[in-house]
């Protein structure tokens, strides 16, 4: 697949903490329960953590008690990929950063209203901007 923005490893490397790297460019998976954006509930939108591409709003999260951060749908459809994942003998749909590749998480389909999806993506994917208050 081609994206717009194209590092080498290297150069992903010199920018994203090892865990950061391990999980957006080697499609790895924090542990349940450990990131920063589990439990955030301020207002605000969550971007790609290696591009800073815009992904989710705040008023699309939701506790879903699975152990990362969960939200029922996305800002843009055409900003997150939809991947076949049949890893490990599963078969789940990767969601990928449709500006640079990035691994963020895994999409189900048991989440709330109105979508009933579960987009659940690693904190270490994601990059929060608070709501600016006027």
């Amino acid at each position: 697949m081609e994206f717009k923005v194209n590092k080498t490893a290297a150069e992903w490397k010199a920018i994203l903490s090892p865990e950061a790297y391990h999980v957006l460019r080697e499609k790895g998976t924090e542990r349940a329960f450990t990131g920063t954006y589990t439990d955030t509930e301020t207002p605000g939108e969550y971007h790609c953590g290696a591009c800073d591409f815009p992904l989710f709003s705040s008023t699309q999260k939701y506790h879903s008690g699975c152990g990362w951060p969960s939200f029922w749908g996305e800002l843009e459809s055409s900003n997150i990929l939809q991947v076949p994942d049949n890893k490990f003998g599963m078969r789940r749909t990767e969601l990928i950063c449709s500006n640079c590749g990035s691994h963020l998480g895994h999409i189900f389909n048991d989440g709330p209203p109105p979508s009933g999806k579960r987009y659940c993506i690693n904190s270490v994917s994601l990059k929060f901007y608070p709501k600016k208050v006027k």
